[in-house]
């Protein structure tokens, strides 16, 4: 079988492309098609990126007087001049008002345990570890580090941040305690947000030792909140530092999110790794908002009321992305404990039928190791719900690709294959469901990402040529930059 397939694995139908958010987009401003879209977006980036804010219906409490400024050079590009937004009011409090039965969050536990917050109850919980956070000294600029598996209460505990203005370094649950002091050390985190113990492969792993330790090495954390994830596990709390959970009460004092600056630093993604001083990428509260709303809007298409899942962890840029979009949109982020693999290997396609799952996110390996135990099992699980596939983290093989568009997607569901990094913020490439896909393809440019490939000199390669990939114009999800070392970003 051929590495390259020039034919299409996949063409749009006449109603999904009447139906997808894309299209909308281009009926609202007289685009016709895809190519001139794409065109038009680096061609006029601030037309662009404001009606992708109006499409959207993206909140700034203070309206921003300019797109984009440029007066620092690409590289400090910032975005959304004189705009004052927050995440968590974008995600959380605005539709707790609009739609407080909504639900927000899924949460599946490897062990079985399904539980729901409606958009209310996320705000709840959210105001709730706000109010702990204030309490513990936390302001708006500081760091918080979130050792934390997938769950409901990880939303709250990033959105709680958001709320305040304090930002958030989620590190990876499966990191042990030299990475994750090096990361909390790094960006000077004096507070810890944890879990006393998740489940991985059917074993109890205990994060709370992980968290003492590495606050131990690091240094200069002040408190860890801990939440009692697995109750009936020992958990070690020290007196004066360590903070239980909050608890749900039938008042919870509501909290207003900050409005803040629209480059406020979010969050710190660190690149991965385990050995090196680690790199910390800035994102800020507007560019990572619109940027992220737009590709869960545009190239995954989900929709409002529908659910997204994507098998990853908060330590990876698909954790936040995955939630930050799902929820900016007023759409369902469904989340997973654990292996997607374990208790049994179609566990995935179980969540689908179960938790009626309409886009779903998977890695290339997890694919590769479904197609040799999954395989038998596909057949006994409800897939009406699913309509999107997509995948990012690494480049396909011909045949893994096949198998998911024709076993999983039964031939008939588009693959949106993404290519970014936790420094874009986002994808430099991906397709779009209303034009058709090849195997195992990128598709082209992403909206908004003038995207090139240039030789060694920097100049346009030919056709087909191997080159370098460049994007020449920044865009709003850009890093703005490595904690604490600029220097080292220009480098």
């Amino acid at each position: 079988m051929s590495d390259v397939d020039d034919r299409f694995v996949w063409t749009p139908r006449p109603a999904d492309i009447e139906r997808a958010n894309v299209s909308r987009l281009m009926r609202t401003h007289g685009i016709d098609t895809l190519r001139e879209l794409t065109q038009r977006s680096v061609a006029d980036v601030e037309w662009f990126w404001d009606a992708v804010v109006r499409d959207l219906d993206i909140e700034f409490s203070t309206p921003y007087e300019g797109v984009v400024d440029l007066s620092r050079g690409p590289e400090w590009a910032t975005w959304f001049v004189g705009g004052r937004t927050n995440i968590a009011r974008q995600c959380v409090d605005r539709w707790a008002e609009r739609d407080p039965d909504g639900i927000a969050v899924v949460w599946e536990g490897e062990d079985g345990e399904v539980r729901e917050a409606s958009f209310a109850e996320l705000r709840r919980m959210t105001d709730a570890l706000a109010t702990t956070l204030f309490e513990l000294g936390v302001v708006s600029g500081d760091t918080v580090a979130l050792l934390l598996p997938m769950a409901i209460e990880t939303v709250a505990a990033l959105m709680a941040c958001s709320k305040i203005g304090a930002i958030w370094v989620p590190i990876f649950s499966g990191f042990g305690p030299d990475a994750v002091a090096s990361r909390i050390a790094d960006a000077r985190c004096e507070v810890v947000i944890t879990a006393n113990a998740t489940l991985r492969k059917g074993a109890v792993v205990p994060m709370k030792p992980v968290a003492d330790r590495a606050a131990e090495i690091a240094g200069g954390v002040r408190h860890q909140v801990v939440w009692r994830r697995l109750p009936e596990e020992p958990t070690d709390m020290t007196e004066g530092r360590d903070v239980a959970w909050p608890e749900l009460r039938d008042a919870v004092a509501p909290v207003d999110a900050e409005a803040l600056d629209s480059e406020h630093p979010l969050f710190i993604g660190y690149t991965s790794g385990t050995t090196g001083r680690p790199k910390g990428a800035v994102h800020v509260h507007g560019g990572f908002l619109v940027k992220i709303a737009e590709e869960v809007a545009y190239q995954v298409d989900l929709h409002r009321g529908e659910r997204l899942h994507w098998a990853t962890d908060l330590g990876w840029i698909m954790g936040p992305w995955e939630i930050v979009g799902s929820l900016a949109l007023g759409a369902t982020v469904v989340l997973t404990e654990g292996s997607p693999l374990h208790p049994t290997s179609d566990r995935l396609m179980r969540q689908v039928a179960r938790h009626r799952i309409c886009v779903l996110g998977v890695s290339p390996t997890l694919v590769r190791a479904m197609r040799t135990t999954a395989h038998s099992r596909l057949g006994d699980h409800d897939r009406s719900s699913l309509r999107v596939l997509a995948s990012t983290g690494e480049p396909w093989d011909p045949d893994s690709y096949r198998w998911l568009h024709h076993e999983v997607g039964e031939g008939r569901r588009p693959i949106v294959n993404l290519s970014g990094g936790t420094e874009v913020g986002a994808c430099f490439l991906s397709p779009h469901p209303i034009v058709p896909t090849k195997i195992a393809s990128l598709g082209g440019p992403a909206l908004g990402m003038h995207v090139d490939i240039v030789d060694a000199g920097g100049a346009p390669v030919a056709p087909a040529a191997v080159g370098e990939l460049v994007c020449r114009q920044p865009w709003p999800s850009m890093t703005r930059g490595i904690w604490g070392d600029p220097e080292r970003y220009l480098e």
